[in-house]
């Protein structure tokens, strides 16, 4: 425990002095969640635990595969939805706040960033809290929709399945062949999709160029509970590099930006991140 205990006060103190009078911004992955009660996707090899993701040409291509997903995840959004934000969370909310960090940028998509009270978020990947008609473009609130399949499929009520990341679930195919996908409530169109970024699909441009201009803006990149297996996230690691600024990371495990780090802390964020807070008064 002392050992443990030393480790941290260490920790902390790189912390403390890479950020005490620079502005860092901060980019936060699946890692900062999962004390939440949100499964992550990669263990700490960086390798993608159980199948993979529905693709996002997959979910394009057939009604079935739509059917199959929505089917899945009107299970998992329970759990998304009254996952509460964490210490973590909480923390980087008041380093906002005291403008001891520069700004925020997540890869995940369970708007706990917006509950703990950071401002600005720029969403990467999207938000599940949102709802897309790809054929109208209209956005729907995700909580209509659920009450909408629940309506349309009791079902499922009560049917068990084990959680899997971004409110998916490993649902029995037995259960999706009658499953009735939900319409959009403006145009009545069946290609409603989550307003997050796929596998296989790319991040909004307009998103992306914000979070560059972020980048350019900051003096350093803290990267919280993330493998930056996804090159959304590390290409912004690489720009900063390339600007010549330090990048720093929290995270159990494996990141693919290892060799770009001035420095890898191999610590719970949930504890470190109040414990800075704290210190950056």
């Amino acid at each position: 425990m002392l050992e443990s205990l030393a480790h941290q006060q260490d920790h902390l103190d790189t912390l403390y002095r890479a950020m005490a009078d620079r502005r860092f911004l901060v980019l936060t992955g699946a890692g900062i969640s999962t004390p939440s009660g949100i499964p992550d996707y990669r263990d700490r090899e960086g390798v993608r635990r159980g199948k993979a993701p529905m693709m996002y040409q997959e979910f394009l291509a057939t009604p079935q595969a739509r059917r199959r997903y929505w089917a899945r995840a009107m299970l998992g959004w329970p759990r998304v939805r009254v996952a509460q934000p964490n210490a973590a969370h909480r923390a980087l909310a008041t380093l906002q706040q005291r403008r001891r960090i520069s700004g925020l940028i997540t890869q995940n998509v369970d708007a706990l960033h917006d509950q703990a009270g950071s401002q600005e978020v720029i969403e990467l990947h999207g938000s599940l809290h949102r709802v897309l008609c790809l054929d109208c473009q209209q956005r729907s609130q995700r909580d209509a929709i659920q009450h909408l399949m629940e309506t349309q499929n009791p079902y499922l009520a009560g049917v068990d399945a084990v959680q899997a990341p971004d409110g998916d679930t490993l649902l029995d195919p037995a259960f999706e062949a009658r499953f009735e996908v939900p319409h959009c409530p403006h145009c009545n169109g069946e290609r409603l999709k989550p307003d997050v970024v796929f596998f296989g699909e790319n991040v909004a441009p307009p998103t992306a160029a914000k979070a560059m201009a972020a980048v350019e803006q900051a003096e350093g990149l803290l990267v919280v509970g993330s493998s930056l297996m996804a090159y959304s996230a590390f290409r912004l690691c690489k720009a900063m590099v390339e600007l010549g600024k330090p990048v720093i990371a929290i995270n159990l495990g494996k990141t693919r930006g290892d060799e770009l780090l001035q420095v890898k802390i191999e610590g719970s964020c949930e504890q470190l991140l109040p414990l800075l807070a704290d210190r950056l008064q």
